[in-house]
């Protein structure tokens, strides 16, 4: 039995602030478990549900030397859906109403977390053969691994992974101040360990130090060795190429799933959608007060309103994007400049434009089940699980060629009759809307294609059981057999 433990900052259902959550909380459920023994290691933060917290039990404590203090630090574990969870309590650490919130007091606390995650292992008798690491909020252990952990006989032969959710964030400040909290010796401060342009990194450390890396995509393995997509690492990451590898995250198929979503008025399947979709989209014009026509294009913009998600590039064609035979429909917060923009549009178009300026998981799968295309024109997208969701409902995706989109997204292709969804290549506006104004033209001229494109994107299996298989390739790899 290979065991694997997953340690990282967030995990559903117990805490979620992204799709890393999505991935630490799903992915360990679906591996075979007559080979694999996979548990999941998070802090126990004070912002997780009563429900879930009042669920845990304690397991043991023990305390740390840890800036030259001793700390407690708590072990909790929590059998969720057959994986076995544990938690690492400190509460001057983990309260807050949030998981993060202060880049100096995050930086502490993970630093605080790595250490005490491998310290309590050996009281809990858990000897991992893999320690998969997610983050810059884990990349000290695979450095510790390798460093002060690395004499015990517990440790000795321990591999680890760090996969990289988003390179934009590393886990950056002074070197002297990472020093302290690391409490590592000066010989791993230079260039080719964890400094970077005269700065400690945190993310570094764990890429330059892991067994294995990996990325959620597989061109976003391949576009972090370029400059513009590498964040200041991509010599790094040329560097270290023969040890990553891209694996495209999954979503759930059981809480994706048009047959049986209860949040969905009409459910429906890959045979009866031409019926069945169509009433979703009815039930959410009335909800939402937009214009009542069955045969109106709607698309669907389900995101964080940030500057990644390309919105610039909607600001630029928005009134040709809101033309007469179009709705959009829009859930998400983050920049006020975007925020406020849609708000604009509602008040401008008010019958064929709907802006839902905050966040609700029902809410995102009416619009996954009643849009017709999903549009989602990324900068960067080291996977991104949107589209993946709109496949899974018939919801034709339009995206930007980069990181995940371009590996989860055929285009579509008139002459060869292929496809799952439309893309464009540039980071331009009208190259974006040229896209839309092909998927709007098959839409309205050739309904029997576009039919034939949700066939193709309802087949599609993006569930974690795929990506399952791969990282058991990899631990197979690692462990050597």
């Amino acid at each position: 039995m290979k065991k694997i433990l997953f340690v990282a900052s967030e995990a559903v259902p117990f805490i979620k602030t992204g799709g890393l959550a999505d991935v630490v909380g799903s992915l360990p459920k679906c591996f075979d478990k007559e080979y694999f023994d996979v548990r999941v290691m998070i802090p126990k933060y004070l912002c997780i549900k009563e429900q879930w917290r009042n669920g845990m039990q304690y397991v043991n404590h023990f305390y740390m030397d840890y800036l030259g203090q001793s700390r407690y630090v708590g072990i909790l574990q929590y059998v969720y859906e057959g994986v076995t969870f544990y938690f690492i309590d400190n509460e001057s650490y983990f309260c807050g109403d949030k998981p993060y919130g202060d880049w100096y007091n995050d930086l502490e606390k993970f630093a605080f977390f790595s250490k005490a995650a491998l310290s309590a292992l050996p009281v809990i008798g858990f000897r991992p053969d893999v320690v998969h690491c997610h983050d810059w909020q884990t990349g000290l252990i695979p450095v510790h691994l390798k460093d002060k952990f690395h004499d015990g006989e517990f440790f000795a032969s321990m591999k680890s992974v760090i996969t990289i959710h988003n390179l934009k964030f590393q886990g950056v400040w002074d070197v002297k101040t990472i020093q302290r909290l690391s409490g590592l010796p000066d010989y791993y401060f230079t260039p080719d360990k964890l400094e970077a342009y005269k700065d400690g990194n945190m993310l570094k450390g764990g890429i330059v130090f892991a067994d294995a890396i990996t990325t959620v995509s597989n061109t976003y393995a391949e576009e972090i060795k370029m400059p513009f997509y590498g964040e200041g690492l991509d010599g790094l990451m040329r560097a270290r190429s023969n040890s990553l590898r891209g694996i495209v995250n999954g979503i759930d198929y059981d809480d994706f799933n048009p047959e049986t979503d209860r949040h969905i008025v009409q459910p429906y399947n890959a045979k009866n959608f031409r019926k069945e979709k169509i009433k979703n989209k009815a039930a959410l014009q009335e909800e939402l007060g937009l214009q009542r026509d069955d045969h109106k294009f709607m698309i669907g913009i389900v995101s964080r309103l940030t500057d990644q998600k390309g919105l610039d590039l909607i600001q630029c064609v928005m009134d040709e994007i809101c033309t007469e035979d179009v709705q959009l429909v829009v859930l998400g917060t983050g920049d006020e400049k975007y925020e406020n923009m849609f708000r604009h549009y509602d008040w401008k178009y008010n019958d064929r434009v709907s802006a839902l300026i905050y966040y609700s998981e029902p809410m995102s799968h009416k619009i996954y089940a009643a849009c017709d295309a999903f549009l989602m024109p990324s900068l960067f997208e080291p996977c991104g699980l949107s589209q993946l969701m709109a496949l899974r409902y018939g919801t034709v995706p339009i995206v930007r060629e980069t990181g995940g989109l371009k590996d989860t997204v055929e285009p579509y292709n008139e002459y060869e009759g292929r496809g799952t969804g439309f893309s464009f290549t540039n980071y331009n506006a009208h190259e974006m809307l040229n896209s839309i104004r092909y998927a709007k033209h098959v839409y309205y001229e050739k309904k029997r294609e576009w039919n034939k494109i949700i066939d193709r994107a309802m087949a599609q299996d993006f569930s974690w059981h795929t990506s399952a298989m791969k990282y058991q390739e990899l631990y197979d790899w690692l462990i050597g057999y």
